[in-house]
C-alpha cells in the first residue's frame, strides 16, 4: 500500500471520529501516573512489568537544548550515540540504530536517523510536551524495529484536550557558555467551543564547543601515528536549528479529530580529526543540511463495537532530505531523500473486572534514495503491514499480560546495472544476480506475570520473543560511508534477527521513597553486526594497502546481552513543603557475539544526587561516574573512566505564577570525558565546563 492509499484510509477513519468528541474513561486509575506508550490501554507507571521512564513538560522546560540522545543520556540503561551536538540518538541497553524506535505520538518519524549515526533525528525535544522511554521486550506493539526499546516523543500539536481557560501555553529561553549557545521554545493552545488551535516553535543555535583537552586522544595519536593539534575547541560542531508547526482539532464530548503540519530545518557540523598535517591543506570537513516537512492526522472516539469501547488512529506523512556539504567548497557530496507515511489504528476493549485489552493495525510505506558522489545504497522502497493483540488481567494482588504481533516487511531495491565493488565481489556478492526484493514475515510474542505481595511492592517477570527484518543498509550497502569513516558492505542473504528476552522487575513505592530494579538477559539468533577484518580499500572499493577506508561488513552470528539497572530515591528531611532527597542509579550491560564483544558497548555507570524540592526553590547536585571500557571489539580503542559534577537551581520569584529562572552547571570540574558509544569518541570528547542560565513561563 502506497502512502497516498494510507492517507485515504486515514481520512475515512476520521469521518467516524468527526461527529464524536472526547471524554476520559471515568474508570481510569488515578493511583499513579499513567503511561501511554507500550499498550493502547492505560497502565500506571508503578504497574508496568518492564522498565519505563517519563520526562514531563516541567522537566523538559529546563532541560538543555540538545538532541534526543544527549537529553536521555545518563538515565539508567540509556546512553547517546554522541556523534556531534547536531546528531545524537538514544542507545538502550547497548542497542542502537535500527533496534531503537523513535516515535512521534506513536508513529514513526519516517526520517533516516536509524540508518547512520551522523543522521539527526527529525524531532527536537524542545517541541515535546512529554517523552516516554520503554526498554526491552515491552515494545511488542511497535514491531521489529523496536527490538531494543522505544522512545515516544509526545506533543499537543494536534490538540486532544481543550485549552485551560480558553488558552494555555509555555515559553522557555536559555544561554550556554561552552558553545556560546542560545535557545528559545514556545507553544500556545487556544480555542473556543469545540475548535482548538495549537502553535509551537523551537529555535536554537550554538557554535563550536570548548573541550578540557585536545580533541584528539593520545590513544588515537598512537594508533594512527599522528600528532594532535594544540587546540581545545572541537571544530565544526556548530548547530543551527529551527522547527515550527501548527495544528487544529475538533474536540467534543466523546472524541476528537485533528491535523497538523510541522517544518524542521537544521544544519550541523561533523567533527573531524584535528591533527598536525605535513601538507598545509584544509581539513576534509563537512556539514549536514537537513529539512523535513511532516503532516499528521490523529483522532480518537468512543464506540460500541462488540468488546471495544474506544478507537484511535494516527497517521504521519513526511518528506525528508539531508545533504552532506563540503565546508570549504560548498559542494554537495551526497543527498538522502526519504518520503513516506506510517499509520496505526487501535481498538481498545472496555475494562471488565481488571481485564484490559486492545488490537491494532500498522502500515508503513517509505521510499529512500541517495544521490551524489558517495552513494552506497540503491533506491529502496519499504512496505510493512502489521497486526497485534495485547491483553492484561490485573487482580490487584497478581496479574498476567501478554501479546502477539505478526508483520510482513518487503524491501524492494533497484539493483539494475549496479556493479559490485572489488571488495564486495571478494566476499561473493554479485548485485547483478542478487534479488532486489526481500520479503520477511515476522512473528513476535510476549507474556508476563506480576505479583503484589503487599501494597508497596511489585514483582514482575516477563518473557518475550521478537523478530527484526534487516534494514536497507544491512542488505544492500556497497560503498564509502562518511558517517562511519568506513567502506560498508551489506549482504542480500541476511535472515531476520531473532531474540528471546527474559526480564525480572522489582519495584517498591513508599511514602518516603521509591526503589526500582531490573535484571535482563537477551539471546539473539542471527544477530546482525558490523564487523571489521583488517581489509582496507580506496574510495572506489578497490583493495589498497594505502587506502584510508576500513572495510566493514554486515554479518550474522549468535549473541547474548545481559545486565541490570537500579534506581531509587529516599526523602531524608522535610521542612514544611520542602523535601530533601537522596537519589541514585546504577546500570550495567554485557554483550558477546560469536566473534567477540560487539563495538561501542557502554561501560557501567553510577550516579548520585542530592535534591531539594519546594514550591518556589528547587536545586540538585549530581555526581556521575562512568567506568572505563576495555572489553572491546577488534580495531576498537579502549575508553578511560570519567566523573562529572553537575548542579542546578531554579527559583519562582512570583508565588502565584509558574515563572522560573534557573542556573545549570555541567561538568563543573572540567573533566576530560569521552563517550565510548560514539564513533567519534577519540576525536570529539564531551564538552567542558558549561554554565547555562534561562527562564521558563507556563500559563
Amino acid at each position: 500500500m502506497r502512502a497516498k492509499t494510507l492517507l485515504l484510509a486515514a481520512v475515512a477513519m476520521s469521518a467516524l471520529c468527526a461527529g464524536q468528541a472526547f471524554a476520559e474513561d471515568a474508570a481510569s486509575p488515578t493511583v499513579s501516573e499513567l503511561i501511554v506508550t507500550g499498550a493502547p490501554y492505560a497502565v500506571s507507571l508503578d504497574s508496568a512489568t518492564t522498565s519505563v521512564n517519563v520526562i514531563t513538560q516541567a522537566q523538559l522546560a529546563t532541560a538543555p537544548p540538545v538532541g534526543i540522545g544527549d537529553l536521555l543520556n545518563g538515565m539508567p540503561g540509556l546512553r547517546s550515540t554522541s556523534y556531534s551536538p547536531g546528531a545524537s540518538r538514544p542507545i538502550i541497553r547497548g542497542l542502537s540504530g535500527p533496534r531503537v524506535m523513535i516515535l512521534q505520538n506513536g508513529v514513526g518519524l519516517v526520517d533516516a536517523s536509524s540508518l547512520s549515526p551522523d543522521h539527526a533525528v527529525a524531532s527536537d525535544p524542545g517541541e515535546a510536551s512529554r517523552i516516554e522511554v520503554l526498554r526491552g521486550p515491552s515494545t511488542l506493539a511497535y514491531g521489529g524495529s523496536a527490538i531494543g526499546g522505544v522512545v515516544n516523543i509526545l506533543d499537543e500539536r494536534v490538540p486532544s484536550t481543550p485549552a485551560t481557560g480558553g488558552a494555555d501555553g509555555h515559553i522557555a529561553a536559555s544561554y550556554g557558555s561552552a558553545d556560546d549557545s542560545y535557545s528559545v521554545s514556545a507553544g500556545l493552545k487556544a480555542g473556543t467551543g469545540p475548535w482548538v488551535v495549537a502553535l509551537d516553535a523551537v529555535r536554537r543555535e550554538s557554535g563550536d564547543y570548548d573541550s578540557p583537552v585536545n580533541p584528539v586522544s593520545t590513544k588515537y595519536e598512537a594508533a594512527n601515528g599522528v600528532t594532535a593539534s594544540p587546540d581545545r575547541v572541537v571544530r565544526n560542531t556548530a548547530v543551527d536549528l529551527t522547527a515550527y508547526g501548527i495544528g487544529a482539532s475538533y474536540i467534543g464530548d466523546t472524541g476528537f479529530i485533528g491535523a497538523s503540519v510541522k517544518r524542521t530545518e537544521t544544519s550541523y557540523g561533523v567533527p573531524f580529526p584535528q591533527i598536525v598535517k605535513v601538507a598545509a591543506s584544509p581539513a576534509d570537513a563537512v556539514y549536514i543540511d537537513l529539512k523535513q516537512t511532516r503532516y499528521d492526522l490523529r483522532g480518537e472516539t468512543r464506540l460500541d463495537l462488540g468488546p471495544f469501547d474506544k478507537a484511535r488512529f494516527s497517521v504521519g506523512y513526511a518528506d525528508y532530505q539531508h545533504s552532506e556539504i563540503d565546508v570549504a567548497s560548498g559542494a554537495v557530496g551526497t543527498t538522502f531523500l526519504s518520503k513516506g507515511a506510517e499509520g496505526r489504528v487501535e481498538l481498545v476493549q472496555a475494562e471488565r473486572d481488571g481485564w484490559k485489552g486492545a488490537v491494532g493495525f500498522q502500515i508503513l510505506s517509505r521510499d529512500l534514495q541517495a544521490i551524489g558522489d558517495e552513494v552506497f545504497i540503491p533506491p529502496v522502497n519499504v512496505q510493512e503491514v502489521g497486526a497485534f493483540i495485547l491483553q492484561r488481567l490485573d487482580r490487584d494482588s497478581w496479574g498476567v499480560e501478554g501479546g502477539l504481533r505478526v508483520d510482513t516487511r518487503t524491501l524492494d531495491a533497484d539493483l539494475a546495472g549496479r556493479p559490485a565493488s572489488a571488495a564486495a565481489a571478494s566476499y561473493g556478492i554479485n548485485w547483478a544476480t542478487a534479488s532486489g526484493k526481500q520479503d520477511f514475515t515476522n512473528a513476535s510474542a510476549s507474556v508476563a506475570v506480576f505479583w503484589r505481595p503487599v501494597s508497596d511492592w511489585f514483582l514482575g517477570l516477563s518473557l518475550a520473543h521478537n523478530t527484526r527484518a534487516p534494514t536497507e543498509f544491512e542488505l544492500f550497502a556497497d560503498g564509502p560511508h562518511g558517517g562511519t569513516g568506513s567502506y560498508e558492505i551489506g549482504d542480500p542473504h541476511l535472515n531476520a534477527e531473532k531474540v528471546t528476552s527474559l526480564e525480572a522487575t522489582l519495584r517498591w513505592t513508599g511514602a518516603g521513597g521509591k526503589l526500582e530494579a531490573h535484571i535482563y538477559s537477551a539471546d539473539y539468533k542471527g544477530f546482525i553486526d558490523e564487523v571489521r577484518n583488517g581489509d582496507v580499500v580506496a574510495n572506489t572499493g578497490a583493495f589498497d594497502p594505502a587506502g584510508e577506508l576500513p572495510v566493514v561488513r554486515f554479518v550474522q552470528s549468535d549473541a547474548r546481552f545481559y545486565g541490570g539497572e537500579l534506581e531509587g530515591t529516599y526523602d531524608v528531611w522535610r521542612a514544611g513543603e520542602g523535601v530533601l532527597a537522596l537519589q541514585g542509579s546504577y546500570d550495567y550491560v554485557h554483550a558477546q557475539t560469536d566473534a567477540g564483544p560487539p563495538a561501542r558497548i557502554p561501560p557501567y555507570s553510577v550516579t548520585g544526587r542530592v535534591v531539594w524540592t519546594a514550591p518556589r526553590l528547587e536545586g540538585q547536585v549530581e555526581v556521575r561516574y562512568v567506568g572505563e571500557q576495555d572489553r572491546i571489539s577488534p580495531f576498537e580503542l579502549p575508553t578511560d573512566a570519567y566523573t562529572l559534577l553537575s548542579a542546578r537551581v531554579s527559583y519562582r520569584p512570583l508565588a502565584d505564577q509558574d515563572f522560573k529562572v534557573f542556573l545549570d552547571g555541567r561538568n563543573l570540574t572540567n573533566e576530560a570525558a569521552r563517550e565510548h558509544t560514539s564513533f567519534l569518541k577519540d576525536i570529539a570528547p564531551l564538552p567542558g565546563r558549561t554554565l547555562r542560565a534561562g527562564v521558563t513561563y507556563s500559563f
